[in-house]
């Protein structure tokens, strides 16, 4: 009976480390957890205007910043995950107006995919002020 419970006794220490791992590598993936810290400074917008967006910084798979010429950012956290777009930190979008609106959808660019990668559509875009750490993404 001894073997059996000094046998027990690493499995059971062995889940609690995966499990921990499992945790913590879930608090990563919340959105906007990678992201820069920042701010609202207003009510969120359903739209911005695409001849103004001067480059976009995404964070993970669920939060893009969009920067504005003259400085002015606005966060758009997307309703659902956008597979890879964390990893590969690449859009691309089409719009009909001179518009970016939400919900309207934004391709991953990725390697081998031409035609881009998933799709995923926008939430809506919340202006905000770096807070914090400058040298986070």
């Amino acid at each position: 009976m001894t073997r059996k419970i000094l046998v027990a006794v690493p499995l059971i220490a062995g889940a609690a480390l995966l499990s921990f791992a499992a945790q913590s590598q879930e608090a990563d993936d919340r959105p906007g957890a990678k992201a820069r810290p920042a701010e609202a400074i207003g009510e969120p917008v359903t739209c911005i205007s695409t001849s103004r967006i001067n480059r976009t910084v995404v964070h993970d798979d669920y939060t893009i910043d969009f920067v504005m010429k003259g400085g002015d950012v606005y966060r758009n956290t997307l309703p659902a995950r956008c597979p890879q777009l964390g990893f590969e930190e690449r859009i691309a979008y089409e719009v009909s107006s001179s518009q970016l609106c939400s919900p309207e959808t934004i391709a991953v660019i990725t390697a081998g995919a031409p035609r881009g990668g998933p799709r995923c559509s926008l939430g809506k875009f919340t202006p905000v002020r770096y807070t914090g750490d400058a040298g986070t993404s």
